[in-house]
């Protein structure tokens, strides 16, 4: 993610800061990815958010044009594991907030079982104690590519 500056102008904050719906999803949402704040999923909203805006955008290209940036756009998120390789903008514009919340270093800890809870799973990266191929990797919210899923384990 590098530099703090640039996360945070990411991030972009509600509108109507009082939603009553908006805040029990939200609350939902931390829960069950084990989120430390309400600016992670707000992180995780704003990349989904730059995808969604990608893929309509190449909607109104001409079909020449369209299809390269369509492919191109379609093997990035194959590569983080959120469409299949067979996808269409259709796809992209369906993802949810879920599906790259489940893509974060910390879901996958936990869904592979080197963690017992979504908690542990946090303390785990935090701590040093997960590690990718041979890196060490200390961010919890670190979207994980499908080739380096398979290189993470116990340091």
């Amino acid at each position: 993610m590098g530099d703090p500056r640039r996360i945070r102008s990411e991030i972009v904050k509600p509108k109507q800061p009082w939603d009553k719906e908006r805040i029990a999803m939200e609350l939902e949402l931390v829960g069950e990815f084990g989120l430390r704040s309400k600016r992670e999923l707000y992180l995780a909203a704003s990349i989904l958010r730059k995808m969604r805006r990608t893929a309509r955008s190449y909607l109104a290209l001409p079909p020449e044009e369209r299809s390269t940036k369509e492919k191109e756009l379609i093997r990035r998120l194959y590569k983080l594991s959120l469409v299949n390789e067979d996808a269409t903008l259709d796809d992209v514009l369906s993802l949810t907030l879920r599906s790259v919340l489940s893509r974060r270093l910390q879901s996958i800890v936990f869904a592979k079982g080197l963690a017992k809870s979504l908690h542990h799973a946090r303390q785990l990266i935090v701590h040093g104690k997960i590690k990718i191929g041979e890196e060490i990797v200390r961010a919890p919210g670190r979207i994980v590519t499908r080739e380096e899923e398979n290189k993470i384990s116990l340091a």
